[in-house]
């Protein structure tokens, strides 16, 4: 399979060469050249595969001859070598728990996943790789986890000063060696794009080899399919596709479920749970998306006022509104009902969930409320545990913290101060080696 640029359609790569370059020419985002359709015997039968082999089937469809199928699998059986279970909170509402991975968010099967692809395709390079990435919380600390000490990557990691939780923190802060964070006076936006425009900088990519380990990378994003799948292969009711309610941010997340719903699996509605950064609620109500500058919230992942991979989401419905508006519609849920939601989930379940599954959990509850006949579930995108003073301040009880947790505290935050300007970051770009 090749990959597209969506600025500039022309040019086509491999998943290699996608993976290496993570954005295309213009800041383009690669877009698979088309999208495969799975058999409906393999899509309900899923039951009698394991998920390593529900893993392979899913992504060699993107990978193709660009690794040994060998190499594919090992990468894979490492990528989801924790559990990603559907826990059922009543006849109609699951979490799809995805906190369990070695930094406790979602993010870990990407960048495991990323991190693994790069660190097979730069063997025998004569050159070292500087991986970018911006992070709103979680992306830092998964991607510093996965790329510690992969031989000839260094990885710069830009996060908002003052807007992530302290193990975040912690998580994105402390690996050393071949990670190197700075801690941004400015948004999760305003990282973002210093990121972006140090791709677009030609003089700075004659002297540096850059990619990405955000979401605009495609090794990052593509293997988000897979809990999709997962998720399905646990879903009861096979006879009733589920709501799926996603916390949603950049967008990363809910377009790689857009992507297997394309793929066939059985999805009724998707719905994006946002914060009160609305710019996509408000787009699907109005048709007109006007980026705005994000706000600090309780959900701090997901404040994100300029979503970059929305640009896919788009290119799935051939930029068409209505055809989008019928399988996914957005909601914005503000701080005061994110503790609300919080302290609800507690009380009904007696189960605590972080303020972005909060997020999710309300989001599709009043879908629910609205279309009694239909069940559903909501990501757990994040442990409790990251947001601690939140989650027991609305629910009254403290949150366990994990043995990887408690080792965090012992360690030594190592990161740089530094304005949102672009100049200033270039300069130290050519610092890190």
């Amino acid at each position: 399979m090749l990959f597209y640029n969506l600025n500039k359609p022309e040019e086509k790569v491999d998943f290699r060469t996608a993976t290496i370059m993570g954005l295309g020419s213009e800041k383009g985002l690669f877009f698979p050249e088309y999208i495969p359709l799975y058999p409906e015997s393999w899509i309900y039968n899923l039951d009698a595969e394991t998920d390593e082999e529900i893993a392979w089937y899913v992504m060699n469809q993107y990978v193709g001859d660009s690794m040994p199928e060998k190499t594919l699998r090992g990468i894979l059986e490492e990528t989801i070598s924790f559990d990603i279970p559907l826990f059922n909170l009543s006849s109609r509402i699951s979490a799809l728990e995805l906190f369990h991975g070695p930094t406790l968010a979602f993010k870990d099967v990407g960048a495991r996943f990323m991190s693994r692809c790069l660190g097979h395709f730069m063997k025998g390079e004569n050159r070292t790789v500087t991986v970018l990435v911006a992070t709103s919380g979680d992306t830092g600390g998964a991607v510093a986890s996965g790329f510690k000490d992969v031989e000839g990557v260094n990885v710069v990691i830009l996060f908002p000063s003052g807007k992530v939780s302290l193990v975040q923190e912690l998580q994105l802060t402390t690996s050393g060696r071949n990670i190197t964070a700075y801690e941004v006076d400015g948004s999760f936006d305003d990282c973002q794009a210093l990121v972006k425009q140090a791709f677009s900088d030609q003089d700075l990519n004659k002297k540096i080899f850059l990619t990405s380990a955000n979401s605009i990378n495609i090794a990052r994003w593509l293997p988000q399919q897979i809990y999709y799948f997962l998720a399905w292969k646990q879903w009861n009711n096979k006879l009733k596709p589920p709501v799926i309610s996603v916390p949603s941010g950049n967008f990363g997340n809910i377009c790689a479920g857009l992507l297997a719903y394309h793929s066939g699996l059985p999805v009724s509605h998707f719905i994006a749970a946002c914060n009160s950064n609305a710019v996509i609620p408000e787009y699907l109500r109005t048709g007109v998306y006007k980026p705005e500058k994000a706000k600090a919230t309780l959900s701090n992942a997901m404040d994100v006022g300029d979503p970059s991979n929305f640009v896919r989401v788009l290119a799935l419905f051939n930029s068409e509104f209505e055809p989008l508006k019928k399988v996914m519609s957005s909601e914005s849920i503000s701080d005061e009902d994110t503790g609300k939601a919080l302290a609800s989930i507690y009380k009904l379940y007696k189960y605590q969930a972080d303020p972005h599954g909060a997020v999710g959990w309300l989001a599709l509850n009043r879908w629910l409320e609205k279309h009694p006949d239909e069940s559903g579930m909501f990501l757990e995108t994040a442990h409790p545990v990251k947001f601690p003073e939140v989650v027991e301040k609305f629910t009254g009880h403290s949150v366990v913290i994990p043995e990887s947790v408690s080792e965090l505290f012992e360690k030594k935050k190592t990161s740089s101060k530094m304005a949102a300007d672009y100049q200033l970051f270039r300069k130290e770009l050519l610092t890190v080696r």
